[in-house]
């Protein structure tokens, strides 16, 4: 129902975000070339995920956290592959790679108090109340991390939605890394 876009097909205010894609990742994802077909989409993701990732205080292991709780609640079959390669790129430990894939609790207590924060917020439309974020500050996070959240929870609102929308495939990259969402899976 989407098309997956280059250089010749693309709308022209797409074309210089699809060549940045290209050059960072050394092909078009295809959820790039299907956000492609709108560009103030297609920049609205690229910002808010390099916002996210370069300009907030939270570690990469962290933003994983938050986009991987995001991809799961949302059952991005894109996203759970593609961020389980990036978090294998970034050394993250294998059982909080699985436990995310799973929807499962962290371990590690400052983490599953950031997964569970990142999920309420995405559950609840932002209405987790005090008592939810108190225990998100208890954990060792601060207000401003609070509202870090929130621009990796609108990046992953933009890719998560697009690719239901597409049903994108999975680029042969991240394919090794399939999701399937745990009550999906045969028993």
């Amino acid at each position: 129902m989407f098309t997956y876009h280059d250089e010749t097909t693309a709308p022209s205010a797409s074309v210089p975000l699809l060549q940045q894609s290209k050059k960072a990742y050394g092909f078009h994802p295809k959820l790039h070339q299907t956000m492609a077909e709108a560009p103030a989409t297609y920049a609205a993701y690229l910002e808010t995920y390099r916002l996210f990732t370069e300009e907030t205080s939270l570690t990469p292991l962290e933003q994983q956290v938050v986009m991987m709780a995001s991809n799961f609640e949302n059952r991005c079959h894109y996203c759970c592959a593609g961020h389980t390669m990036l978090m294998k790129m970034i050394d993250a430990p294998a059982d909080v790679i699985e436990a995310l894939r799973d929807g499962r609790e962290l371990a590690d207590p400052k983490l599953e108090a950031l997964r569970t924060f990142a999920r309420d917020l995405l559950l609840m439309r932002g209405h987790v109340g005090d008592e939810r974020l108190e225990a998100f500050l208890a954990a060792g996070y601060d207000r401003k991390q609070a509202l870090e959240v929130l621009v990796g929870l609108s990046s992953k609102l933009l890719s998560n939605f697009t690719n239901a929308l597409a049903h994108t495939e999975l680029d042969d990259a991240v394919a090794p890394f399939e999701w399937i969402h745990p009550d999906q899976r045969a028993a």
